[in-house]
């Protein structure tokens, strides 16, 4: 009878065990899951933050050039505009001296 009852008893502690180990397992994996996804998440955070910074960058690129190309107009307009009177004084200096004569 006590053979029985030892063997009983060890079955269950086996039986007990292997609930043990499953759940065991299943922390394990659950944990792996949860770490995975933290993973992606960051990465994909990572992912964002570089693109946007490549896109402010490309955004300030093309606002400097545009302030370039600006300020490059202004200067030759501000040329012509000098060149014209400039012509324009010569020429009156020189009708100036004709009708001296």
């Amino acid at each position: 009878m006590r053979g029985e009852e030892r063997r009983k008893e060890k079955k269950k502690r086996r039986k007990e065990e292997k609930k043990k180990e499953k759940r065991r397992e299943e922390k394990r994996r659950e944990e792996k899951r949860r770490e995975e996804k933290k993973r992606k998440e960051k990465k994909r955070k990572e992912k964002k933050r570089k693109e946007k910074k490549r896109k402010e960058k490309k955004r300030k690129e093309k606002k400097r050039k545009e302030k370039k190309r600006k300020e490059k107009k202004r200067k030759e307009k501000k040329r012509k505009e000098k060149k014209r009177k400039e012509k324009k004084r010569k020429e009156k200096k020189r009708k100036e001296k004709k009708r001296k004569h």
